[in-house]
């Protein structure tokens, strides 16, 4: 299992750096230390705010959004800027980023904006500073909020994206054709779940008819590849995938199996079931018959079975 590299906020279970000195267990976090890479990040102790300090806030004025901390009456939307263009453009090749909630620095879409620096109603929501910055710099990256991955299907949706973009990484860093080839192939029911169409423009991408240099053709791929896995699949796209993959094996099925499988799609299909259930089905099918393509695609087993947890907010499953 390739190893993403993930950018995170540091007081996630990292450092008690958070502007009352404390630390914020997180358990999508720790499920997953095992897997990840982890590049953990405080762009306010960065700034040398310190922890504890004073805390710091969005605030309106005029037509901009500014970076202040009441308390000492500094601005710091200029150094919080400056910081986040040095780290990102410093980064090594990474595959998504995890962030506070509701940070003013951090945050991906929910920090308070406030109308005046001290005793002033919010006015508005918004990114973080620094999460602003993130999303400017790697608009086709997951970027995600661990508030928002209390939510099962955004949650494997990220992680089922971050590891996909682990594993090109990889086989874009071996600059070989056929790595590449062979990550398209292994990766075409997961694209068909996601983006048909998609599909078929990386199909003749990776084809290369135009006998493009090696790099030009992973360059546009990549480009093409994040692009297809930029938002959640819809059910019925992914109900139709796990059809066509029913074909590969229902010779071998009794009726009462396929019946069975079939109303597991119409319960994945209601949300009833989590997609975990169809696909351990269908994993158990293809060890049975030995289905040899079948078992080299990633759409069957995305990211680590133990990262699979039945914990949800029930909050923006749609």
């Amino acid at each position: 299992m390739s190893q993403p590299r993930l950018v995170v906020s540091k007081c996630l279970g990292f450092d008690h750096c958070r502007y009352d000195g404390s630390i914020i267990p997180d358990p999508v976090v720790d499920s997953l230390r095992p897997w990840v890479e982890f590049l953990p990040v405080c762009p306010e102790v960065e700034l040398g705010l310190g922890a504890p300090r004073p805390p710091v806030r969005l605030v309106r004025v005029g037509g901009e959004v500014r970076l202040l901390q009441p308390a000492t009456g500094r601005d710091l939307t200029d150094a919080m800027r400056a910081f986040a263009a040095s780290f990102l453009d410093g980064l090594p090749p990474v595959d998504g980023f995890l962030l506070k909630n509701r940070s003013p620095s951090c945050g991906v879409k929910d920090a308070k904006v406030y109308a005046g620096p001290e005793k002033a109603p919010a006015v508005g929501a918004g990114p973080g500073m620094f999460g602003a910055a993130v999303q400017a710099r790697f608009p086709d990256l997951p970027v995600e909020d661990e508030g928002r991955l209390t939510n099962r299907a955004l949650r494997e949706h990220f992680f089922t994206a971050v590891f996909a973009l682990a594993r090109l990484r990889e086989a874009v860093g071996t600059g070989q054709m056929g790595a590449l080839v062979d990550f398209h192939t292994r990766h075409k029911f997961l694209l068909l779940a996601y983006n048909q169409a998609r599909l078929r423009e990386l199909g003749r991408t990776v084809a290369n008819p135009q006998r493009r240099p090696v790099s030009e053709v992973m360059e546009a791929y990549v480009a093409g590849f994040r692009a297809a896995l930029a938002h959640p699949p819809r059910r019925p796209s992914v109900v139709n995938v796990l059809m066509h993959a029913l074909g590969y094996v229902s010779d071998g099925l009794t009726p009462a199996e396929k019946g069975y499988f079939l109303d597991l799609l119409t319960a994945y299909r209601e949300g009833r079931v989590p997609l975990s259930t169809p696909l351990s089905v269908l994993r158990a099918w293809v060890l049975r018959f030995g289905e040899p393509y079948l078992s080299g695609q990633t759409f069957l087993s995305p990211f680590p079975e133990a990262l699979l947890s039945l914990r949800d907010s029930g909050r923006g499953e749609s």
